[in-house]
């Protein structure tokens, strides 16, 4: 059994590396700029903190740690382009011929589809969630964000709408393989909803609308998943014929 599946550890040890090896360089570079790149992030908390307010720090290592986190999480999003394209070589082995040929389309829109949550995040959720965070009790208390706090919040909140924003590339390639139907998805609707408001709530801070902000555009690419499947690969009555002909 360990015979048949070293070829596959191999190929995968080979396909992580240079993975991780992309983002090592990366981050290298991406060092060298960490202070731009903090500058960016901090540009919606910025604009919604009351006068008086400000960015903090709080341990003698914070203010470089951070720089490694911001480095290391901007040096993630680059190589998003290689990480996928080295996940469809590890999976194209086991594909059709036909299935092969979508490495450029996968790679493209995978990346292009996170690039867009990422943005989604960037421009419209966090400008509200921050506005009401942060000016919520504010005429009791003096804000005062310790930044290390901050970029953790921040990158995972952008990682949660990068990942949603994947479901469509998710379902079409698992419907392209015969994996799902848009029947299958139709009838798991009523869970997905559950499922969803899970993932809102573990992602986001413990406020009402910073989960509505992410499950609500889930819901929404969720259906739009549903469509994807129908035109990629359609529900057939027929199908449930022949399943029910195998099981007599």
């Amino acid at each position: 059994m360990f015979e048949d599946l070293k070829p596959h550890i191999i190929e995968l040890r080979k396909r992580l590396f240079i993975s991780v090896l992309t983002v090592i360089v990366l981050f290298l570079i991406c060092f060298g700029f960490w202070e731009f790149f903090l500058e960016l992030m901090l540009a919606p908390l910025k604009k919604v903190l009351p006068e008086g307010s400000e960015v903090i720090f709080t341990h003698p290592a914070e203010a470089f740690f951070t720089s490694m986190k911001v480095s290391f999480f901007v040096a993630i999003l680059l190589s998003l382009p290689i990480i996928f394209w080295q996940f469809w070589l590890f999976v194209a082995p086991g594909l059709y011929d036909n299935e092969k040929k979508y490495v450029i389309p996968f790679v493209t829109s995978a990346s292009t589809m996170f690039a867009l949550g990422c943005a989604f995040c960037y421009f419209f959720v966090t400008p509200l969630a921050f506005n009401f965070l942060i000016n919520f009790g504010s005429g009791t208390f003096t804000a005062m964000p310790r930044i290390g706090e901050f970029v953790g919040f921040f990158t995972k909140f952008l990682i949660a709408f990068g990942l949603s924003f994947e479901l469509p590339i998710v379902t079409f390639f698992l419907a392209l393989v015969g994996l799902i139907t848009n029947k299958s998805l139709s009838d798991f609707f009523r869970y997905a909803v559950v499922f969803i408001f899970l993932f809102a709530a573990l992602m986001t801070p413990p406020d009402v609308i910073s989960q509505f902000l992410l499950a609500g555009p889930l819901i929404v690419l969720y259906l739009l998943s549903i469509y994807i499947a129908k035109l990629v690969n359609p529900y057939k009555p027929e199908d449930d014929l022949s399943e029910d002909i195998e099981d007599e």
